[in-house]
């Protein structure tokens, strides 16, 4: 590695070489394209670490998956190969200089990132599918590699965080106008819904899943400084576009949480003791158990589907459990991870294997007109469940605990940096809205896979990591 920075001519001169051959041998073929500019983001991440950082942040929204082109693997470019190619070069550089700070070994969060990883590895060694559990953790890490670890020595201060925030934000709303634009070409129907968000995004879910987590970092900027007219109305319409983005995402998920982490931010604002929330959970609770039998006669009444468009039927739809096939697909997705538990409570089945095996733990009961009998459908669509069955019930715990750590972490700073700051006060709730958007939604769908998802949840994570150090050294006066 010191030999290529030492010759920064001679690689560059290389890379070109190479790029040209490649170009020229095939001329005609995907490898003709990929192989330049992979080369030339490999010369970036040797030389210029921190702009490739958030060179990857610019294009996440923005990140194609090749298989819809290649039909064999799914790979987001460019950024997973960007995240790939950078956490090696990090874990190189690592072994012979510090790269990642030394406070990071102070927070909570990477030991329990590590415990975590610890625990990924050995139940990949008990897997029912060894290389795809590998392959799994290697994902993994080349996401908590270079977005938390490297990332928490530059998200500590002002120009960085703003330039995550602009970056994040500006690429998601042309993601977003994007989508409105080739909806509107159909009229905004439900049905297309589903779709219109490609080659950008999978589905209307994931969009509007992460359109929800980028309105309350829309809101921070707004709100945590004062603005020129023209920066102000370009926020307002950054807003707008965002609003009307998840309104015709029909997606209630994401609709849902947008509006559980409002309540989330209502109870850090104004300092809501964790012993009032507990009490009051403990008397919704009692009257859940008291009234279930009316309730669910309710439930079996709701013939609410999640196609309508009406917004108010959309929300009435998500509790509809008799006839709505999407909520009853995802209750047998739910009853399958449970079911896997059951079987391997203490390993599960290995890392990234539920697509694998849940067929097989499908009752007729709880088929749907969406269920597979081979199981070709995907996830556990819970953040939660899939790492019950995939990693047992030690697996979850660690899970559990990374999400703890997060928001202790958030909280504890918001809480603890000076008031006089406003501006980052601000910017620090908005993270944490945020990230409460995702962990809500977590409940029924799981991300964290995608870069779409992954990439901003660490990079804030790791913003919590910087400004806490900073606030442990009494340097609030961020650059």
């Amino acid at each position: 590695m010191t030999f290529l920075r030492e010759n920064k001519w001679l690689l560059a001169g290389g890379c070109a070489f190479i790029s040209l051959l490649a170009y020229f041998v095939w001329i005609d073929s995907f490898l003709g394209y990929a192989i330049p500019f992979g080369l030339l983001m490999i010369y970036s991440a040797v030389f210029y670490t921190q702009f490739t950082f958030f060179l990857i942040i610019a294009c996440t929204p923005l990140s194609v998956n090749i298989e819809e082109y290649t039909q064999s693997f799914g790979l987001f470019i460019p950024t997973e190969p960007l995240l790939f190619g950078t956490m090696i070069l990090l874990l190189f550089q690592g072994m012979r200089s510090k790269i990642f700070p030394d406070y990071l070994k102070l927070s909570p969060l990477y030991w329990a990132i590590l415990v975590y990883l610890i625990w990924l590895i050995f139940t990949a060694i008990t897997s029912t599918d060894p290389a795809a559990s590998f392959k799994f953790i290697l994902a993994r890490c080349w996401f908590i590699v270079p977005m938390l670890f490297y990332g928490s020595g530059i998200m500590n201060t002002r120009r960085n965080i703003y330039l995550f925030l602009w970056l994040f934000c500006s690429a998601m709303i042309v993601a977003i106008l994007y989508t409105i634009f080739v909806h509107a070409m159909y009229g905004f129907g439900e049905k297309e819904s589903h779709w219109v968000m490609w080659p950008f995004f999978k589905d209307h879910t994931i969009y509007g899943a992460i359109v929800a987590l980028v309105i309350p970092l829309i809101f921070g900027l707004l709100l945590a400084r004062k603005h020129s007219p023209l920066m102000v109305f370009i926020l307002y319409a950054y807003l707008l576009i965002a609003f009307v983005g998840l309104y015709f995402s029909y997606t209630r998920a994401a609709q849902l949480s947008l509006v559980l982490s409002f309540c989330i931010y209502l109870l850090i604002r104004f300092k809501i003791k964790f012993s009032w929330i507990a009490s009051a959970a403990i008397v919704v609770g009692i009257g859940i158990w008291f009234s279930w039998d009316a309730i669910q006669q309710d439930l079996e009444r709701n013939k609410y589907e999640h196609t309508t468009e009406d917004i108010g039927e959309r929300f009435q739809s998500a509790a509809n459990v008799t006839t709505d096939a999407s909520n009853l697909e995802r209750i047998n997705r739910w009853s399958c991870a449970i079911e896997m538990f059951k079987e391997r409570p203490l390993t599960g089945f290995g890392p990234g294997t539920y697509a694998f095996e849940y067929a097989r733990f499908q009752e007729p009961e709880n088929l749907t007109i969406i269920s597979t009998n081979f199981g070709t459908l995907g996830n556990a669509h819970s953040e939660y469940l899939g790492p019950l069955a995939e990693t047992g019930l030690p697996g979850l715990l660690t899970v559990l605990a990374i999400i703890v750590c997060i928001f202790y972490l958030g909280i504890d700073l918001y809480n603890k940096w000076p008031a006089e700051d406003k501006e980052i006060r601000t910017i620090i709730m908005a993270m944490i809205v945020a990230l409460s958007t995702y962990f809500i939604h977590a409940f029924l769908n799981n991300y964290l896979d995608t870069d779409k998802a992954a990439v901003p949840v660490w990079v804030m994570c790791a913003t919590f990591i910087g400004l806490r150090h900073k606030l442990k050294q009494n340097d609030i006066e961020l650059q």
